[in-house]
């Protein structure tokens, strides 16, 4: 080991000693002392350990055979996270084509939960509850299931532009749905289908008391499915954001509230809400104001030629309580049974404004005071910030330079734009910290740049405004990052992650495919210092945006309330079966099964019905322990449950053949796991003939 290492390991014993305990390579006194801390759990106070010649040496050693250097080392302890201890945040992100919702623990960047949304998973039991499940009806388009989804960005519910931890919005790009998940429980319990659009990509972003969950459009269309050839693009397709109104109360997307707002053609990207000195506003990037339609199969231009002529496009601001004043007052057009604030509607009551930015924008984002916009061009090295007093000078003076073919009056830009910073090749997304500085994902680069704000945010740091400050290489092609509480009022900025679209060489080959891959960046330090701490990869999907929470913010149930809950109305449900009330009775072809299910068994145990019952199925967990979960499957018939400590779930199915069914418990729940089982006998048409049950008698008995 070289000298300048030894120096640094003498002078730096806390270092070293975080770093040992990180490694788990300590004597034999200090990993009792680590162990009684897994087994005590995180919250019992642990003496600081002192280390001694003898495992300072050890420590080195262990570096020296994995050709660690120190900053692996302080990586290593930064990230590291002890057997019971709990992480500072959660980070929920999207899952891609998944359709789900991830969410890990940071620093340690521990994979927690994968949240079901458009997907069924057999798992959680998500989709696979008989064949009157509420998931696959909710899955469905104008009749057809579909079971997948292209989630994109996540948004969590917000009071006063704080995170609040109560609720997460993410939408479906390639569906235009919209999943409500309630964080009681980390589950679904809501999806909602656009009626305008086919697809979207703008969603899902909330307003600073998520009034509105905002959605915006991406590929223009004929609203509401309809067709029009592309000869007919000016003139009958068209952009939307539909304003999906919150019921808190309900933890429900109330539908018969919310409005859209009809835009030009022009391909409307990702939304921001503002905040603060912006309250009321939201803004959306676009591209393709050239209108192009493409069409390389009749010698026409590919749509990424034609779509990046102009050396700008146009930054959408919306002022969302003037459209929510109309929206009341009636001034919609409706299509597709949704209510539409036309684009003439927009202009005539000053809803809808455009400001020229940089040729293919790919995220707006709202700085935590509210007071700025920073947009980013794919193809301009610099990222534009405008003010949005200069915006609303702007409005109230009428500086504008033109109008579009629609009508949209167009800001000046000079008048708009506070100022411009060079960061890089492929700027696209841009967050926060508490320090004053904003980080930009670069994407041709494969960069993480840091750069100072001004205006008020100028005395937080020690650099001019508006400048680089840094740029740090990250693991690749980076698109979205995400700063700890980066899009709050009060951001936290001690973490960053980074998204990296593709992971060349980073782990071990799994074929073809390229895993993306997060990278935890220690952003704590103002100035040049802004180390890559941790490589994630991600093996589901291609996660796109992400947002990052105190983990203290989240009050999550352990259990559910009560025995009995139904978790997808949030409360006790009458038709729980209890304990001494379970068994089987029939009215006809149609057979009730009543069941609880308790360590290690289920009651019943035998299930006896006939070939062509439709069966109907009850059970309750009526345990309240927190590692009480129990699975409950019948292999053959697709059903597949997953019961938490208090949960009450039902199904439905049509026994059509005959034969003799095992059902389990699928989760590893005691000793006895195995034998938490039983039967489902369903006896052919032929033997129901000759013996058959009596109307309203009970087949099967609990007793």
């Amino acid at each position: 080991m070289s000298t300048m290492f030894r120096v640094l390991a003498s002078r730096s014993v806390a270092m070293v000693i975080l770093a040992g305990a990180a490694m788990g390579f300590l004597a034999p006194e200090a990993s009792a002392q680590q162990e009684g801390r897994r087994r005590r759990g995180g919250d019992q106070p642990v003496k600081p350990i002192e280390l001694t010649p003898e495992q300072t040496a050890q420590l080195t050693k262990v570096a020296n055979d994995r050709k660690l250097n120190v900053d692996d080392l302080l990586a290593a302890a930064k990230t590291y996270m002890p057997s019971g201890r709990h992480d500072d945040y959660v980070l929920f992100s999207s899952g891609g084509q998944s359709g789900q919702v991830f969410a890990i623990g940071v620093p340690s960047m521990r994979l927690l939960r994968s949240i079901s949304v458009f997907t069924p998973e057999s798992w959680q039991g998500y989709g696979f509850a008989g064949e009157n499940d509420p998931v696959v009806e909710s899955l469905k388009i104008n009749g057809k299931l579909v079971a997948w989804g292209d989630t994109h960005h996540p948004a969590l519910s917000e009071t006063k532009g704080d995170y609040d931890g109560q609720f997460l919005f993410i939408g479906d790009k390639a569906n235009a749905r919209l999943g409500v998940i309630d964080l009681r429980d980390w589950e679904t319990k809501q999806i909602v289908k656009n009626p305008l659009t086919i697809s979207d990509h703008g969603a899902a972003f909330v307003t600073p008391n998520t009034d509105y969950v905002i959605e915006g459009g991406q590929y223009a269309t004929v609203l509401g499915y309809g067709y029009a050839p592309p000869e007919e693009y000016k003139k009958s397709y068209r952009g939307m954001v539909t304003m999906w109104k919150f019921d808190r109360a309900k933890g429900r997307v109330d539908e018969k509230s919310s409005f859209a707002i009809e835009l030009p053609p022009y391909w409307q990207d990702l939304a921001d809400a503002g905040k603060l000195a912006s309250d009321g506003y939201f803004f959306i990037n676009s591209f393709n104001a050239e209108m192009a339609t493409g069409g390389v199969e009749r010698g026409n231009p590919p749509f990424e030629a034609g779509a990046s002529k102009r050396d700008m496009d146009y930054l959408h601001i919306v002022d969302w309580k003037k459209a929510e004043a109309a929206f009341k007052a009636g001034k919609v057009k409706v299509i597709n049974g949704f209510p539409v604030i036309t684009i003439e509607t927009s202009i005539a009551e000053g809803i809808l404004h455009f400001a020229p930015e940089p040729k293919s924008p790919h995220g707006v984002d709202v700085t935590p005071d509210g007071k700025y916009m920073v947009v980013a061009g794919k193809l301009d090295p610099h990222v534009t910030v405008y003010s949005i007093d200069r915006i609303k000078k702007a409005i109230a003076d009428k500086k504008y330079t033109g109008k579009d073919e629609y009508g949209v009056p167009i800001l000046d830009f000079d008048s708009v734009k506070e100022a411009q910073v060079e960061l890089g090749l492929g700027p696209l997304h841009t967050q926060f910290d508490d320090k004053g500085y904003a980080y930009t994902s670069l994407f041709l680069d494969s960069a993480v740049a840091r750069w100072s704000l001004g205006g008020d945010f100028a005395s937080k740091h020690k650099e001019q405004p508006w400048k680089l400050v840094t740029k740090t290489p990250v693991q690749y092609n980076i698109g979205h990052l995400c700063a700890a509480e980066g899009d709050t009022v009060s951001p936290d900025g001690n973490f960053l992650i980074s998204m990296g679209n593709g992971s060349v060489d980073r782990f071990l080959p799994t074929g073809p495919w390229l895993p993306q891959n997060f990278q935890l960046l220690d952003i704590v330090q103002p100035g040049t210092t802004m180390p890559v701490l941790f490589d994630m990869p991600i093996g589901v999907g291609e996660p796109h945006y992400c947002q990052m929470i105190k983990a203290d913010k989240l009050q999550t149930w352990k259990v559910y309330p009560e025995v009995g809950w139904n978790p997808h109305h949030q409360k006790l449900d009458p038709n729980a079966p209890k304990k001494g009330d379970e068994g089987v009775t029939r009215e006809g072809k149609k057979v009730l099964v009543k069941m609880t299910a308790v360590r290690s068994h289920f009651t019943p145990e035998h299930v006896e019905i006939e070939e062509g019952d439709t069966v109907t199925w009850r059970i309750t967990a009526i345990e309240t322990a927190q590692d009480a979960t129990h699975g409950f499957c019948i292999g053959g018939y697709n059903i597949n449950l997953s019961l938490e400590p208090g949960e009450y779930t039902e199904f439905t199915f049509t026994a059509d053949k005959p034969g003799t069914y095992p059902f389990y418990c699928t989760e590893f729940c005691s000793a006895l796991h195995l034998e938490m089982m039983g039967y489902l006998h369903i006896k052919p048409k032929a033997t129901n003939a000759a013996a058959p049950a009596s109307e309203g008698a009970t087949t099967a008995s609990a007793k």
